[in-house]
């Protein structure tokens, strides 16, 4: 008899990569009801699997020591990195780090201050929490203490930051790269380095969590399928790199 639905819940970093995995998890174990929902960030992620509502989480940052404490486990798949792309009319494909604090500082208000096109800057960024911008603030070069401009728009989503680039002219956001960005958008170079380069500077892990003790049957066929080869050549179509555990 087939148990209950497995979800993977939490964070929106890799979510089209960890689809496609499911996939391919689906065509080899075709009794397993296993679904990768939308997004509800990776706190709502660890919070679903630390209550027990849920088996299985994915998140995009480490887990703090009070997260720790309530049991859960942390295993690491892939990296992805922390991409910055911009609506196609900027004309620009490739930033130094130090024009890209400008921008997100305020500094730079028109894009044809850097040889672009002559439109406004339109920022749009995430919370504090969020996992990309923390990764760009621990990586990237200026962004440690980067006062981003309060002109900016906030995406509540990875989804929603794609959304805003893809529809706005002139704008600007940032989240994880996924092969799909190069459709209809610009994703940018940073100091000559493309997000798939290996010199590219900034990066955010995505990780499985669940509760210590509680791997069953179906948990532990996911956590083995997304260490496999398949799985691993399916993260780099999507421009994941594995991490071999």
């Amino acid at each position: 008899m087939a148990q209950s639905e497995l979800k993977v819940v939490g964070t929106g970093d890799g979510l089209e990569m960890l689809r496609e995995i499911g996939e391919g998890f689906g065509e080899e174990h075709p009794g397993i009801n296993l679904s990768i929902p939308p997004s509800i960030g990776s706190g709502g992620g660890i919070a679903a699997v630390s209550s027990g509502a849920e088996r299985l989480g994915r998140v995009a940052r480490p887990l703090k020591e009070s997260e720790v404490e309530y049991g859960l486990v942390y295993l690491p798949i892939a990296k992805i990195p922390s991409a910055i792309f911009t609506h196609p009319s900027t004309g620009i494909d490739e930033l130094s780090s130090e024009d890209l604090v400008k921008i997100y500082s305020g500094k730079i208000k028109n894009w044809s201050e850097l040889g672009g096109a002559d439109l406004r800057v339109r920022l749009v960024r995430r919370e504090d929490a969020d996992s990309t911008l923390q990764v760009l603030r621990d990586s990237m070069p200026g962004w440690n203490d980067l006062e981003i401009s309060r002109r900016s728009k906030t995406a509540l989503t990875t989804q929603d930051a794609i959304s805003t680039a893809r529809d706005e002219k002139g704008a600007i956001a940032f989240g994880p790269y996924s092969r799909l960005l190069e459709d209809g958008l610009s994703v940018i170079s940073i100091n000559g380095a493309h997000p798939t380069d290996d010199n590219y500077p900034s990066a955010v892990t995505l990780a499985l969590i669940y509760k210590d003790g509680t791997l069953d049957d179906q948990m532990k066929a996911f956590i083995d399928f997304s260490q496999s080869g398949k799985a691993h050549e399916l993260m780099k179509n999507y421009g994941g790199v594995p991490v071999k555990n």
